[in-house]
């Protein structure tokens, strides 16, 4: 989270949804969600009882990661919310994808995943609202 962009001017001229959170509550949320995630991805080690579960658990956490990345990058550094809204689409699956694998051997690392998966919701619709008030993007 500390390489992601700042917003700067470009992200505070765009017209953005009245349900937009403040600027200073992503980053308490992002680390909340951080955090929650790590310990989700301990305990769902934890609960995998081969080596291939194990690799299976930090393959998928690893896959979620670089989506979280992307988006970021996408979004913020290339500024190409269209492209960003595209590949949340593939974020929040890779949410839901994690929760269903750990749901029976790990259900409370399935359960910490759980404001991720609404979190990136909230994303995807903020994200949907930019584009449409701003589009096209170039």
């Amino acid at each position: 989270g500390g390489a992601a962009p700042a917003t700067g001017p470009w992200y505070q001229r765009l017209d953005k949804s009245p349900l937009t959170p403040p600027d200073w509550l992503f980053a308490p949320v992002w680390t909340l969600i951080y955090a929650l995630t790590v310990w989700s991805a301990v305990l769902g080690y934890g609960a995998a009882r081969t080596h291939r579960e194990r690799s299976r658990v930090i393959s998928l956490f690893f896959i979620n990661a670089v989506l979280n990345v992307l988006w970021s990058a996408a979004f913020f550094t290339l500024r190409r919310p269209d492209w960003a809204l595209a590949e949340v689409a593939t974020l929040w699956l890779s949410v839901l994808v994690l929760i269903g694998v750990l749901w029976r051997p790990a259900p409370r690392a399935a359960g910490l995943l759980i404001p991720h998966l609404l979190w990136v919701s909230l994303a995807a619709y903020l994200n949907y609202e930019v584009v449409v008030r701003n589009g096209p993007f170039r």
